[in-house]
Formats: structure tokens, sequence, C-alpha cells
């Protein structure tokens, strides 16, 4: 059988949704084709409350998670005040979401956090997010989809599962990890020193990834093997 992936969603309003006649869920396709690529069967969820007790119970019903890109966290989640660009917080989004990395690293889950995803799984394990890129010097945004290399740490969980230590990476965001979280190595960065990849201290498989590797995995293999180890590891 599949390997069952927990991939989050956002909840977008009927009047933001072309076509739609009722609230609707969103995640690009790509994610899914991803995972179904690398031998998973993907499944998308809605953001709901969730205790740190019901979070364990979602977490341990699927094999693996992957937390998507999206919009900025709120600063308040990391105890700054919001800079002018933040932009499309959800307090219900980051709830969710920073309920489930939290469940995910308890838990031992797989998980493969991306772009908004390594983020909510710094601050969720206490760091904190430089809120614009630019504002920080020598240090720049991507706001086009830009194509760019990482260097890896040779050894490192993305660096083995990739095959590679210096992959080209597409990427589109204007924060990245400030303070690194407890419980967090880096393990890759951008050639302006940005952290562009981190895990997690122990056994478990918890990798997370500043670009987004699903924008070209259906044409790069170096990025469609984060998927294909990421199932893997979520194999029982």
């Amino acid at each position: 059988m599949r390997p069952l992936i927990a991939v989050t969603t956002r909840l977008v309003a009927r009047d933001q949704q072309q076509g739609t006649r009722a609230d609707a869920l969103v995640c690009s396709r790509r994610y899914l084709d991803a995972v179904r690529r690398a031998g998973g069967q993907e499944a998308a969820m809605l953001e709901v409350p969730l205790s740190d007790e019901e979070a364990d119970e979602v977490v341990v019903r699927f094999d693996g998670l992957v937390l998507i890109g999206g919009a900025d966290v709120d600063p308040a989640r990391y105890g700054a005040t919001p800079h002018e660009t933040v932009y499309g917080v959800q307090s219900d989004v980051d709830d969710f979401d920073i309920a489930l990395a939290r469940a995910a690293v308890r838990n031992g889950t797989p998980t493969l956090a991306i772009c908004r995803g390594v983020q909510v799984l710094n601050v969720a394990l206490g760091g904190t997010l430089i809120q614009h890129l630019p504002d920080v010097e020598g240090r720049h945004e991507h706001r086009d989809g830009v194509l760019h290399e990482v260097d890896l740490k040779p050894g490192s969980r993305a660096a083995d599962a990739m095959g590679t230590t210096r992959p080209m990476c597409s990427s589109f965001h204007h924060q990245a990890i400030d303070r690194l979280a407890p419980g967090l190595v880096e393990t890759g960065w951008a050639g302006d020193g940005t952290i562009e990849a981190v895990e997690a201290e122990g056994a478990s498989w918890i990798v997370g990834v500043q670009w987004h590797p699903e924008d070209t995995a259906a044409d790069d293999p170096f990025q469609q093997r984060l998927f294909d180890a990421l199932v893997e590891h979520a194999r029982p």
C-alpha cells in the first residue's frame, strides 16, 4: 500500500475563488503530484482548531507530512511587531500548522516542510524569522520564482536525499529563518547566507527547505528525490 502522506492546504473564501459556490480548499497540485510520483498516497487536510492531544491523534494516523508554502506567519508568534511587508496572516492557519509541526516532532513523523513550512517549523519550536530579507544587508528576497544554487552540508538529510550538495532551486519568498530553534540544525545556505535547509536532531526524518522543490520536481530528479525520501521514510 502507498504510505499515506498528509498535505496541508489553505481555505479560501468563496468570493476569492472563481468558479466555486462555497469556500474552497487550495493546495498547488505540484505538491500532490510530487507525493504521488514518490509512491505516496496524498491526503489534503482542512485546517481546524487542534489541541496538542488532538494534533498527536491526527499525525499518528498518517505515515508522513508535508507542510506547504503560503503567506506569512504572524510575527506575534515569535514576539515581534509586524513589518509593513507582512501579508496574508491567518491565525487559524498558523494555529493548525504550528500544532501539526510540534506533533510531528513529538511523534517522529517523517516531515518535509517547504518555504512557509520551514518557517512554521522553526517558529513552532521557538525560533524567529527575518520578516523582510532586503532589510538585512546583503540578503535578497525572491518574488518571482528565482532559480538559484543552494549549498547543502555533505551528509545532511537533504543532501543524501537529493544526491547532490549543489542543487538548483526555485524560490519565492521574502522571509527566512533568523534565530534557529532549539532542536533544529541548519544544513543548507544560499549564496547570501540565508538558511535554506534544516533538519531536526535525532533519528526522525524531519527536513525543512526554504525553496519550492515541488516547482521543478516533475523535471528535476534532484528535487523529486526529496519527496521520494519522505515517502521512503514514511513506509511502515
